[in-house]
């Protein structure tokens, strides 16, 4: 190949690559192929088992806090309403599911109660000690303190006791419509870079 054919075809390689666009890119931290984060099955706040598997074909935000958060929380799920809102005809392609970190005190009629507020298609998740443990775990949430090992709580006597403040992992993780985490939101993400997000991961499953 001449001299001349080589430097044309590198100058039109090089052309070409300048004029294709970089893959978009998200708002959130990008963990796209983590080995965590796999489906939970607990209890929802309807009484029944059910499973993050259960929500494939749609982003899913699995979000980890408590009924009686003072601070984080609310707040946290007041923006995820927001998101679906400024989602509009394709809000049905988002769900949340806010699993307690104080299933002692959160059973599912106190799930059912708390997230009545938002949306009410958001689904509450919580279970015995030892579930919610091993779903903190799945996720890299840390708690303090954390609940106490032992089984199905009697929500009523725990309710009756001092409120102890629970610290906990304000992170809201995101799942592809293939159940494949991919992102990670900080509790301060704007409603718009949420936005910017899901509407990305969406296209990428049409």
């Amino acid at each position: 190949m001449a001299r001349s054919t080589r430097v044309l075809l590198a100058c039109l390689m090089t052309l070409a690559a300048a004029c294709t666009p970089s893959a978009p890119t998200f708002k959130g931290a990008d963990v796209t192929g983590a080995e965590w984060g796999g489906d939970l099955t607990l209890t929802a706040h309807t009484g029944v088992r059910a499973s993050t598997a259960d929500f494939r074909g749609r982003v899913l935000v699995v979000f980890f806090g408590y009924v009686n958060c003072p601070d984080i929380c609310g707040p946290t799920l007041a923006k995820l309403a927001g998101l679906r809102d400024a989602l509009g005809p394709v809000a049905d392609r988002l769900q949340v599911v806010f699993v307690t970190v104080d299933p002692a005190r959160d059973g599912p009629a106190e799930l059912a109660q708390f997230l009545s507020r938002f949306d009410a298609s958001f689904v509450g998740l919580t279970g015995s000690a030892e579930e919610i443990v091993a779903a903190a775990r799945e996720y890299r949430v840390v708690m303090s303190p954390a609940p106490a090992p032992h089984g199905h709580a009697d929500h009523a006597a725990a309710a009756s006791r001092p409120l102890v403040p629970i610290d906990h992992t304000g992170t809201m993780f995101v799942k592809d419509p293939a159940g494949k985490l991919r992102l990670l939101w900080k509790s301060d993400t704007t409603v718009a870079d949420m936005l910017h997000d899901v509407r990305l991961l969406l296209g990428q499953a049409a």
